[in-house]
């Protein structure tokens, strides 16, 4: 059946979140200042237009630069462990408005319910993350060369930081690198994808919501709203040290050459093409488990999907009847309703993605053996809901060497051992998630071996999807060499300092130079 907001509580979760349509109020949110044109934001479940956001003029960019440039210069004087608990208090509204903003998330991108909540919950886990960290943001201590010299490294906060997010985790990605930024010292400035702005909008409220209530600055954090034009006043903007950008490849080296072009830095999370490797002593259980998901959670739309699973000749009938057999059991429909596996993707042009891809795996030679298609009728209606679709291919065919955002799984045929299975497995522009499914010891580190996996993300016995907060997330290659969430990910968002004191009345130089005056 269609969505029925009323059934899902759409609307009450809308007005929780101080989310308004534009003709109804602002709905720009806290401190964003945006005067510019319309973005219309329309949901994937049943294509009705949510609500009209304006966009971020130039003129407005400028201002909200000169409100966090300015809140910076307070916020960064807290001590640590006190910005902490402002990051606390951030979580526990996260918490109070979790169900409200997973339904907008699950309502404005299309993910199911259950993965909106998830989505949600790795907000307040890197919060908690975070807190933690407040107490830990460690230098180092060394000897000097030097009598009477210490000598030792401290960390201090980079400044504004600027975070451009995708569609496709609309809400957690800016926490991740929200929540150690401030804890850092660091303000933050967010465009979210001009796809999923309400999610961004209600963000930003809920933030400005703990700051006001302790009588911080709202420059603190601060939202601008639009599309690529707006992330490149960001690339371009010396005011700006610290530049975090998810999404495509192609964005990504727009973004890095802008960014390097002013001395800048950029953390860089972009395309995966992640692939699970099944050898002749996978379990097959689990290995369906793992794939499925992989591939079709989030209507593979994760960076972390499953795309491509590399079967051994000896067991591939057997798997990939195990995995149709699986597909034959997904239920697509509206994501609100908790009984569907798979919601729609983001919108037409997505959809449109799809289908080529189908089209272009059969004209290379490939076998099609669960067939996809737009699905229509009632429930329907907005035109993006498609079937998840299985292609068995070849690694080196064109469509598979590239990422394609929607539910498409490839099934690779491989023969002799492990090694010539992680060929395969990196034999792709991109390194960002990998998993083997095996219980032989030997397989299993040879895959985490130097001689292994390329991928920042390497798995065994799980899928490619998915991510705790606790390991720092990212990957190489093509996908760009960013880490955010967990280990030692902080140091990203802070300027390193070494410092050397001397203690005596002497000055003696190093390597042991003499200048005598």
């Amino acid at each position: 059946m269609a969505a029925n907001l009323a059934d899902f509580g759409i609307k009450e979760a809308l007005s929780e979140l101080g989310v308004k349509d534009i003709n109804e109020g602002s709905s720009t949110g806290s401190n964003s200042f945006s005067n510019g044109e319309l973005i219309e934001s329309y949901s994937p479940v049943d294509g009705k237009l949510i609500a009209k956001v304006k966009a971020t003029t130039q003129a407005d960019y400028n201002k909200v630069m000169d409100a966090a440039t300015s809140a910076f210069k307070d916020w960064r004087t807290m001590p640590a462990p006190q910005r902490g608990e402002i990051v606390r208090q951030f979580g526990d509204k996260l918490r109070e408005k979790k169900e409200a903003l997973g339904k907008l998330v699950s309502y404005e991108m299309g993910k199911s319910y259950q993965e909106g909540l998830g989505e949600v919950q790795e907000m307040i886990d890197i919060c908690d993350f975070a807190v933690g960290l407040s107490r830990q943001l460690h230098g180092l201590t060394m000897h000097s060369e030097r009598p009477g010299h210490r000598m030792y490294e401290q960390y201090h906060p980079m400044g504004v930081v600027g975070i451009i997010s995708a569609f496709n985790f609309p809400v957690a990605v800016w926490a991740w690198n929200t929540a150690l930024a401030w804890v850092c010292g660091d303000v933050c400035v967010w465009k979210p994808s001009e796809k999923t702005p309400l999610c961004g909008i209600a963000c930003q409220n809920i933030a400005a919501e703990v700051f006001k209530a302790n009588g911080l600055p709202e420059g603190i954090s601060n939202l601008i709203n639009g599309d690529h034009k707006v992330g490149g006043m960001m690339s371009k903007d010396k005011r700006m040290p610290l530049l975090s950008a998810t999404g495509s490849i192609r964005m990504g080296k727009s973004v890095a050459q802008e960014v390097a072009g002013r001395l800048g830095k950029s953390l860089l999370e972009l395309g995966g093409n992640n692939a699970i490797i099944v050898t002749p002593d996978a379990d097959i259980k689990m290995t369906v488990i793992g794939a499925v998901f992989g591939a079709v959670g989030t209507a593979g739309q994760r960076c972390t999907s499953t795309r491509r699973l590399i079967i051994h000749e000896s067991i591939y009938d057997k798997v990939k009847d195990a995995v149709v057999k699986a597909y034959g059991q997904l239920r697509i429909g509206n994501p609100l309703d908790e009984n569907n596996h798979v919601g729609p993707i983001i919108d037409k042009d997505a959809v449109k993605m799809y289908q080529a891809a189908l089209d272009k795996v059969v004209e290379e030679g490939g076998n099609v053996v669960v067939e996809g298609g737009v699905l229509s009728g009632e429930g329907y209606e907005s035109g993006c809901y498609v079937k998840p679709a299985i292609a068995e291919a070849k690694n080196d065919y064109e469509i598979v060497q590239h990422e394609t955002f929607a539910p498409v799984l490839y099934l690779i045929k491989y023969s002799g051992d492990v090694h010539d299975a992680l060929a395969l497995q990196n034999g792709v522009g991109q390194g960002l998630s990998s998993a083997i499914m095996t219980n032989n010891l030997r397989e299993a580190e040879a895959f985490l071996s130097v001689e292994g996996s390329d991928c920042g993300i390497s798995n065994v016995n799980i899928g490619t999807s998915g991510a705790e907060i606790g390991g720092a997330f990212g990957g190489e290659k093509d996908t760009g060499g960013g880490r955010e969430s967990g280990s030692d990910a902080w140091k990203v968002y802070m300027r390193r300092q070494t410092n050397t004191i001397n203690y005596t009345d002497d000055l003696p130089l190093a390597q042991g130079i003499k200048f005598d005056l």
